[in-house]
């Protein structure tokens, strides 16, 4: 026996919100994309804590020599990890000699910076 079918009521797109919406606007579909892929790149720890000193790292850029010692982790897992950062845009690097410095991307930063915020609603 299967169960019958239940539909939900119409929705009515004019009417009148019940609170105030979190966002002002709904984001397109290829923003969508590239946000939701540098926030997937940041779900993991390793990747979060690596961002963070990129982006808190003194004139704007970090060496990798300075960013391998802060884990118990292999030189290749991080490299592993910098690359999952540098191909979701939220990182660039440039190769100097021997090392790579990574500087965080303030565009995308911004972007998921403000994607997150999120005003308090207004008490009535």
């Amino acid at each position: 026996m299967s169960k019958p079918a239940v539909s939900s009521p119409p929705i009515d797109l004019d009417a009148v919100p019940c609170c105030t919406p979190m966002a002002q606007d709904r984001v397109p579909a290829q923003a969508a994309g590239v946000l939701a892929q540098a926030f997937k790149a940041l779900g993991d720890p390793i990747r979060l804590q690596l961002m963070s000193m990129i982006a808190s790292a003194p004139g704007g850029e970090i060496c990798v020599c300075d960013l391998t010692p802060a884990f118990t982790l292999s030189g290749t897992t991080i490299s592993h990890h910098l690359k999952v950062l540098r191909e979701a845009g939220l990182v660039d690097a440039e190769r100097r000699a021997s090392w790579v410095y990574y500087r965080a991307r303030p565009g995308l930063m911004r972007q998921l910076a403000t994607l997150l915020a999120v005003e308090e609603p207004a008490v009535a």
